[in-house]
């Protein structure tokens, strides 16, 4: 739960409404250890998740509580502790949660903490397991690849076929074309 003083000064007021507006604009979040990281590679994380539609921020961990808490998700608050940077995420949450433990093996000073995905919390490990898992343009295309490929095999066997016909001399047998006798 989140301190809240009596008497909040406006610019407080203000950088917690803007975090609440912020967070609210994201469904999924990742919560990341970003302490020893330097300027270069934070920026080249920013890099690498604003490809997969995902951005990275800071906020004061009281201010992310508090705006966490009036969004009516207070089971994050766990991760709130310490130097923490928040994925923010639109869609495809794991191809995010991907980039950023592929980046964890050039800076192992980045740490996952945990995760909320599709309204459900998150450890590393499950975060982790997650990250490992296809992506949803994956999947699709995994999909249309088995939907395709019976009628490709069946396209090509025909092919064949009328290829073989040819090669034989014999054309595939049309209907004859029936012409209507000149009237005399």
């Amino acid at each position: 739960m989140a301190i809240r003083a009596k008497k909040l000064q406006p610019a407080k007021t203000a950088a917690i409404e803007e975090a609440k507006k912020t967070l609210s604009e994201y469904p999924n979040y990742v919560f990341i250890d970003y302490r020893g990281l330097t300027v270069e590679q934070i920026t080249k994380l920013r890099h690498g998740l604003r490809e997969h539609n995902a951005t990275l921020k800071v906020f004061k961990n009281n201010f992310a509580r508090v705006a966490f808490d009036s969004l009516k998700n207070d089971a994050v608050s766990e991760y709130l502790k310490g130097p923490t940077a928040i994925t923010l995420i639109k869609e495809d949450a794991n191809e995010a949660a991907k980039v950023l433990f592929d980046f964890t093996k050039e800076a192992p000073n980045l740490v996952v903490k945990g995760a909320w995905v599709d309204n459900e919390l998150y450890d590393a490990a499950k975060i982790e397991a997650f990250a490992k898992l296809p992506g949803k343009k994956q999947l699709i295309a995994m999909i249309m690849s088995a939907i395709n490929g019976p009628a490709r095999k069946l396209a090509g066997t025909l092919q064949a076929y009328v290829e073989k016909l040819e090669k034989e001399g014999g054309a595939p047998a049309a209907a004859p074309a029936t012409e209507a006798a000149p009237s005399a």
